[in-house]
């Protein structure tokens, strides 16, 4: 059953073939399997050594991009405050406005009312006087409402511009930080990036495909390794001992049935370059 099982997972395709048929086409060309084999396991060993790079970065390039990130929601949190308050503030001005604009009604027509030649007319400009009054009370009552919006909009404001300054000051601190460890790291890094390029260009593309993918998959970005103490030097689990003498003789491809990875003859590791 376990080998039924162990079986699919070695020949689950991968960009359009499997490793069965890259084993294949992979016996074409000038290259013997060996060479190709041999290809690959320096290309992972190139790819290590710029993963190292980057680890050396840490988590500086994540929180350098969530610190733009905050920035960003910040910035945009800053202007809709400082709109907000533009509009309560033209809403405040214009309830003064009106404010005023009624207390001068209500001054004409009081004055009015020691003219009336009749108690109708009177008792208009009574109702008159009375209507002012109460949008007197109301604007009154907006001014006051909107000028305690406005106050805690502005406190709001000064604490979202007081962190937007916080995190542009760590944002620059992270990125000096992030890239002086760039510049220490940029001759070495381009150096292998420019070996890795030139074994590419050796290898199948299908194989390479394939190398990239189970590469990606890999939490640790092993796609290729060695046979260590009789296990897989990936993921640790036991290789049946024909496999490991046809992972010695370097003929054919050999995948890990339990991770996928592509096992190569120990011997790689002091083989000169």
């Amino acid at each position: 059953m376990s080998a039924a099982k162990s079986k699919t997972v070695k020949e689950t395709p991968i960009d359009g073939g499997t490793f069965i048929s890259l084993q294949k086409g992979s016996g074409e060309g000038d290259l013997t399997m060996e060479s190709k084999l041999y290809l690959l396991y320096q290309l992972q060993q190139t790819d290590s050594q710029i993963d190292k790079i980057h680890l050396l970065r840490g988590e500086l390039p994540l929180e350098v991009q969530d610190l733009e990130d905050d920035i960003l929601g910040l910035t945009t949190r800053t202007e809709k405050f400082q709109s907000d308050i533009k509009e309560i503030e033209k809403v405040i001005s214009q309830k003064k406005i009106d404010l005023e604009t009624s207390k001068d009604l209500i001054e004409k027509y009081t004055g009015q009312q020691n003219n009336v030649k009749n108690n109708r007319e009177y008792d208009s400009l009574s109702k008159e006087i009375e209507f002012q009054g109460l949008e007197v009370q109301l604007s009154e009552k907006r001014i006051k409402e909107n000028t305690l919006i406005l106050a805690e909009k502005k406190l709001l404001l000064a604490d979202t511009l007081k962190d937007l300054e916080d995190r542009k000051l760590d944002l620059e601190n992270k990125k000096k930080e992030l890239d002086s460890i760039i510049a220490e790291t940029a001759r070495e890094e381009e150096e292998l990036n420019k070996y890795s390029q030139e074994i590419e260009s050796q290898i199948d593309a299908r194989l390479l495909a394939a190398y990239k993918k189970v590469r990606t998959n890999a939490r640790n970005g092993l796609a290729v390794v060695t046979v260590d103490r009789d296990a897989c030097s990936g993921c640790f689990n036991k290789i049946p001992p024909q496999r490991r003498i046809d992972i010695a003789s370097s003929k054919k491809i050999i995948v890990c049935e339990f991770c996928g990875r592509i096992l190569v003859n120990t011997d790689f590791e002091t083989k000169p370059e």
